[in-house]
């Protein structure tokens, strides 16, 4: 067994796994541990210019993935003019970027303010280095080896197609520059710590309080009562 195999072969197994049962152990017996532990409250300017520019960036590029891999033809069809293409990496790397900017406000946010610091536990500065080196490595294939959007579709996406159906090839992507298979790593390495992180509670859904009976609510020192979800 080889390194190509260990890491592109068995390793995205082993993280998918540790995703799934370490998040629903979670969930189920430390759910009140699942809780996105808000430091609105100690800082908030720099949160939200950092919050707004990350989470927007990133969830556009992970859209932008994601349409990747379910219609590469959609790609390829944009793809096959210059202008098009020209276009649609622009705005990949912009987008990259302006992730890269909030990722940095939020971890100068982290480590330069003394109160935000003192609730910092070691797993948050854990995946703040994750998400840094994921962006990161991102930004430095999209510069170093452009136009990813259009080899992306030959190359990975069949690479991660063969993963979803248990027949993994990780022969498609021995020959990648290092720096692409170290992106496609690092994503793998954030999926195995996932559940152990506070970023739990993206992937919880309170549908309890859509069925859930009204509450009365009484106001100490008041006569009137008010109904709420």
């Amino acid at each position: 067994m080889n390194w190509n195999d260990l890491l592109f072969r068995i390793f995205p197994y082993v993280a998918a796994a540790m995703f799934v049962v370490g998040t629903i152990y979670r969930m189920r017996y430390r759910a009140f541990t699942v809780s996105s532990l808000s430091s609105q409250l100690l800082e908030r300017k720099k949160l939200f210019w950092g919050s707004v520019s990350f989470h927007w960036g990133l969830t556009l590029i992970l859209v932008a993935h994601l349409a990747a891999l379910l219609v590469p033809s959609s790609f390829e069809a944009w793809n096959s003019a210059p202008v098009r293409l020209y276009l649609l990496e622009g705005t990949g790397l912009a987008l990259a970027l302006w992730t890269l900017f909030g990722l940095g406000i939020l971890i100068y946010r982290r480590l330069g303010s003394d109160r935000v610091r003192a609730v910092t536990t070691p797993m948050d500065l854990v995946v703040l280095g994750l998400l840094l080196a994921q962006v990161l490595s991102g930004v430095l294939v999209a510069v170093g080896y452009r136009f990813g959007s259009f080899w992306g579709t030959g190359v990975f996406v069949p690479y991660v197609r063969s993963l979803f159906t248990l027949g993994p090839r990780p022969e498609l992507v021995v020959d990648l520059p290092w720096l692409v298979q170290a992106h496609a790593v690092l994503f793998f390495v954030f999926l195995a710590v996932f559940p152990f992180t506070r970023l739990v509670h993206i992937v919880t859904l309170p549908l309890g309080y859509l069925f859930r009976p009204w509450q009365i609510v009484v106001w100490p020192g008041k006569r009137n009562t008010r109904s709420v979800s």
